[in-house]
């Protein structure tokens, strides 16, 4: 395991904010052992994975990358009139399995 002091020679931005959260004692066990895998503090694993997860989101939101070509079958496919489909409306009308 590396010494405390190797672990923070990383550059490491100000941290001056704080962010409380709450977690059952299983949940901070998970935790706690995913940091100690990674050979990271909780803080940092808890940021690094909430902020993945975060970049994740906003870019599945906000990036579409596609060819030229791609692109052009998406807009026509959105400007095409909406096709009926009888065996996919009656499956929504029925009750949910879960229900």
């Amino acid at each position: 395991m590396p010494s405390r002091a190797k672990e923070h020679s990383r550059v490491v931005p100000n941290r001056s904010r704080r962010i409380n959260i709450r977690a059952s004692e299983q949940e901070e066990e998970l935790i706690r052992r995913g940091a100690e895998r990674r050979k990271q503090t909780v803080t940092e694993f808890v940021l690094a994975s909430a902020c993945a997860e975060a970049e994740e989101t906003l870019a599945d939101q906000q990036l579409f990358l596609l060819s030229e070509e791609r692109w052009k079958a998406f807009v026509a496919a959105l400007d095409r009139p909406p096709r009926s489909r009888p065996r996919l409306q009656r499956l929504l009308a029925e009750p949910s399995v879960l229900e």
